[in-house]
């Protein structure tokens, strides 16, 4: 039997739209951007000139120039904190502010800056995973070169208040970034609004492409880049660009602006009914992450007693996941959850549900019948 797929977070199945606009690149339309004085190069610079139109539209960015394509979020994380501490090389004093909720490409790219002198200082988080906004605040000082806090948790789905953040950031001359891969497309995220400097852009949780991303960097910001040989992308990001799989960014990009409201809306009522349907008919069971202030398509229960991995794999018939599907292939307890005050035990009885535009009101209402099931036969 083909499970039903409740696990959007990791990763979201491709849109038809977007592999159509992608095929003419990946057979007839090969040509190289970069070699775009005959009619080969010229095709494909101009769909990768659309895809950056298309792509600085979801984020507000009027200059789509201020977008720079990579290989996907980890490596826009990467160039965003690496490429601001080369900048400040030379500078003896230099920190860095983030949370100890960030995704592993943000906290193992800061444990790297760390050996190599730069201090990382932790914004205290609350039990829902909301930064607090005076602590961090409190943090900054003349040496702080970079504030980087996610937009959504991949874990707990909790949406971090970023107007506030980038209110403090830049009224201290400090830039700002944020990691908005679980955010868009399900929620709207303007960069002007916000006062965001930089943004980290992944294809893949959009329904589009596994491979590509993008950072938005807001000119006057400067980098020093992780990639040198040839100078593509401003100068920042070397190397022959994806033409498919920049199209397909795009693409996706497109449909998640118009498709923003009535997606969300579909997945929050998906949502409401499968907590409802968890909360009234499984006992001891807990929320986490922000009651209201979090993703339309997230939710995230503590089951008291059981195991949350045999409980995933207990529910054969759905894909679920036990926490973030970028920490490898070990099995660990989420330092998410452990971050937000959960035990040890209480971490490891929780389970992720990421809902999709795919899913339906069946299949919520099998998958509280399966867990009610499930949850009574793991406590015995």
């Amino acid at each position: 039997m083909k499970q039903i797929y409740m696990d959007h977070h990791a990763t979201t199945p491709l849109e038809p739209a977007v592999l159509d606009a992608m095929m003419p690149y990946l057979t007839n339309e090969f040509g190289n951007p970069s070699s775009n004085i005959h009619d080969y190069g010229h095709h494909a610079r101009q769909a990768v000139d659309k895809a950056r139109v298309s792509t600085a539209a979801l984020i507000g960015a009027g200059k789509p120039d201020e977008i720079i394509f990579t290989s996907g979020a980890t490596e826009a994380d990467n160039l965003a904190l690496k490429g601001v501490a080369a900048v400040h090389r030379s500078r003896t004093k230099k920190n860095i502010i983030t949370t100890a909720i960030e995704h592993k490409a943000i906290l193992d790219t800061a444990a790297r800056l760390e050996k190599e002198g730069v201090e990382i200082r932790f914004a205290r988080v609350d039990a829902a995973g909301r930064v607090d906004i005076e602590d961090l605040a409190g943090q900054i000082d003349s040496d702080t070169i970079l504030i980087s806090v996610q937009a959504a948790n991949s874990e707990i789905g909790t949406l971090q208040p970023l107007r506030e953040i980038g209110t403090v950031a830049r009224a201290k001359g400090v830039p700002f970034h944020t990691d908005a891969v679980q955010a868009l497309g399900r929620m709207e995220i303007d960069i002007e609004r916000d006062n965001i400097d930089m943004l980290s852009i992944s294809a893949h949780k959009m329904y589009g492409p596994k491979g590509v991303g993008a950072l938005y960097l807001r000119r006057g910001i400067k980098l020093i880049p992780l990639i040198d040989g040839g100078g593509h992308e401003r100068g920042l990001r070397s190397g022959t660009l994806n033409v498919p799989g920049i199209v397909g960014l795009g693409k996706a990009a497109e449909l998640a602006r118009e498709n923003l409201n009535a997606e969300a809306e579909h997945c929050l009522q998906l949502r409401d009914r499968l907590a409802r349907g968890i909360e009234s008919r499984i006992s001891d069971v807990c929320l986490n992450g922000h009651p209201q202030q979090r993703l339309p398509n997230n939710l995230n229960y503590t089951f008291s007693g059981v195991d949350g991995e045999s409980l995933i794999l207990m529910c054969r018939g759905f894909a679920l996941s036990a926490s973030s599907a970028c920490t490898s292939d070990s099995v660990t307890v989420s330092y998410v959850l452990r971050a937000i005050g959960l035990s040890a035990n209480q971490a490891k009885s929780s389970i992720r549900i990421g809902l999709g535009k795919g899913n339906t009101m069946e299949q919520v209402d099998l998958l509280v019948d399966q867990l009610e099931v499930c949850v009574k036969t793991l406590r015995r």
